[in-house]
């Protein structure tokens, strides 16, 4: 455990990453630490900082380059030389030998390469951070892609899994990281990524996916030859569209960008909301556009390794929540945040919409080129820190998910507007959703589980009015014996009653020839005074 931390600090040491830190924004103090560390004296070797960012991913090993790889769609966030170099690793990762690969296949399939393949290149099309694919040819004449895990990885990845536990740990009691969940971030990131590392959960999304968009202008998915899949192998069809992040193969063939800017954008809410299953790896590597028809362009996608989904509650909230956005209704925001939980019951709407105004109102009916969602992600953890809201981890992969896609727009059409885009989408999504066609198709799902059901109705009805009944009667004896305790307690106050006043009328007998002598040699006052003070004792 403690060799894999030293690591980390000997690549940063290496590639000297403290040249990339922003110093001018950091506190006096630590930027005098930084000005007298002794990684000065490490020199910064011959390659770019750009490389040497991508290096150290690369040496991190694949956690750190999922985190490049996520980083590289945001061209906003970073110089071009930076940019540039973080793109490369979505399918340029050093590949590991061919002859490791071909080993691993025919151990996986159990036959010999010639058996399985008429052709197979023993260099790779591609090298990930995970797997790398090899092309090859079956028997019959198809082309196929080999996908194949890389040898020892998951040792890797259980180390750095066991540090970001240890970070999360360390964050969650911190006050203000506690709001932010993030021992379930990482549990729920850990999920997602090992669940890359059995292809047999990749082949099931890909083919639920190809079948939720089968013969569908706006997404093309290979399909996935069962018969020669395992779990450290995969075998794919081939395709042959142009990379989504090439704009200029796009331009070259005259694709209509702003139809396949806007198609993106579909294709994520149809996932979302439609379909509940979404691609949740969208990086500009996983994504292809046919060569087909480019005025008419057709998205391909692959590796489908990670997708999301969520429960009716979080779609229902999510899309009330972006058209109250659209519609620019904040109070619909908050009072939508504050019902399904996400901030504390006792916030107030009002100062909640307010501050949320703040945070949206510059950045609606502006193109995609003006809008930044990281400074608005930012804007709106300031305000949530405020209102003390709740960081949903399931929501997680969507956001992640949605940085894709905005990172993806903004390179394919800088005008794009997202919000015209989608909100047409989910108003029709709602109206379908709560008008008689969704209570139609809510029956429909329901109904063979109603009909399961039904022929034990007597039964369970029988069940329920025996259950009554017994509470009933259990009831009953209950107020019975309410009653009866009742009766006995007003039986003992009376004999307490009568008890006192035997009581008093011994003592006053006792009491009564000294008493009726001390009277007589009394003033009328004072026997007065006696008689009240008698009578109030009496009364009490």
């Amino acid at each position: 455990m403690i060799l894999r931390p030293l690591r980390i600090l000997w690549v940063i040491t290496r590639y000297r990453l403290d040249t990339l830190l922003p110093l001018e924004r950091f506190p006096w103090w630590l930027r005098l630490v930084f000005q007298w560390s002794p990684l000065k004296v490490v020199p910064l070797g011959q390659h770019s900082r750009g490389e040497r960012l991508r290096l150290s991913l690369e040496a991190l090993g694949p956690i750190f380059v999922k985190f490049g790889q996520m980083l590289s769609t945001r061209r906003d966030l970073f110089p071009d030389d930076i940019a540039n170099e973080l793109k490369r690793l979505q399918d340029q990762v050093p590949p590991f030998p061919g002859e490791q690969a071909e080993a691993l296949i025919e151990s996986q399939l159990g036959i010999t390469l010639q058996e399985a393949f008429a052709e197979f290149s023993r260099e790779p099309l591609a090298s990930a951070s995970i797997a790398q694919v090899h092309a090859a040819v079956l028997p019959t004449g198809e082309e196929v892609v080999v996908k194949v895990i890389r040898p020892g990885i998951e040792k890797v990845m259980r180390q750095d899994m066991s540090l970001l536990y240890l970070l999360a740990r360390t964050l969650q009691r911190l006050p203000e990281a506690r709001r932010l969940h993030p021992v379930e971030v990482v549990r729920d990131y850990e999920v997602t990524l090992f669940d890359e590392l059995d292809l047999t959960k990749e082949a099931a999304n890909t083919s639920q996916l190809k079948r939720n968009f089968a013969n569908s202008p706006l997404l093309y998915v290979p399909a996935i030859h069962w018969e020669l899949t395992r779990h450290r192998v995969m075998v794919q069809e081939r395709i042959h569209g142009v990379p989504v992040a090439d704009i200029d193969a796009l331009k070259a063939q005259n694709t209509d960008m702003r139809r396949l800017a806007e198609r993106g954008v579909e294709i994520f809410f149809t996932q979302v909301f439609r379909d509940n299953f979404f691609h949740a790896d969208m990086h500009p590597g996983n994504i292809f556009v046919s060569r087909e028809t480019p005025k008419d362009p057709q998205y391909i996608a692959i590796d489908c390794g990670i997708v999301g989904s969520l429960t009716r509650e979080d779609q229902d909230y999510l899309a009330r929540n972006l058209l109250a956005f659209f519609h620019q209704d904040y109070y619909e925001v908050a009072a939508l945040h504050i019902e399904s939980g996400w901030v504390a019951e006792d916030t107030r709407a009002n100062e909640f919409a307010a501050a949320v105004r703040t945070v949206c109102e510059p950045i609606l009916e502006k193109p995609l080129k003006d809008i930044s969602f990281g400074q608005v992600l930012l804007g709106l953890f300031q305000t949530a820190r405020r209102f003390n809201m709740e960081v949903q981890p399931q929501l997680v992969l969507l956001q992640k998910t949605l940085l894709n896609i905005e990172g993806l727009g903004r390179q394919l059409y800088p005008d794009l507007d997202l919000w015209a885009t989608a909100k047409p989408f989910l108003e029709r999504w709602m109206k379908e959703r709560a008008g008689i066609g969704g209570m139609w198709e809510s029956f429909k799902r329901q109904a063979p589980e109603l009909t399961r059901q039904l022929p034990e109705l007597p039964v369970l009805a029988h069940q329920a009015l025996t259950q009554h009944e017994r509470r009933s009667r259990h009831l009953g004896q209950q107020a019975e014996t309410l009653d009866k305790l009742q009766r006995q307690l007003s039986r003992q106050s009376n004999r307490v009653r009568r008890t006192r006043l035997g009581l008093g009328l011994i003592a006053l007998a006792l009491a009564w020839q000294p008493l009726s002598h001390w009277m007589g040699q009394q003033s009328l006052p004072i026997l007065l005074a006696a008689g009240i003070g008698a009578v109030l004792v009496l009364w009490n």
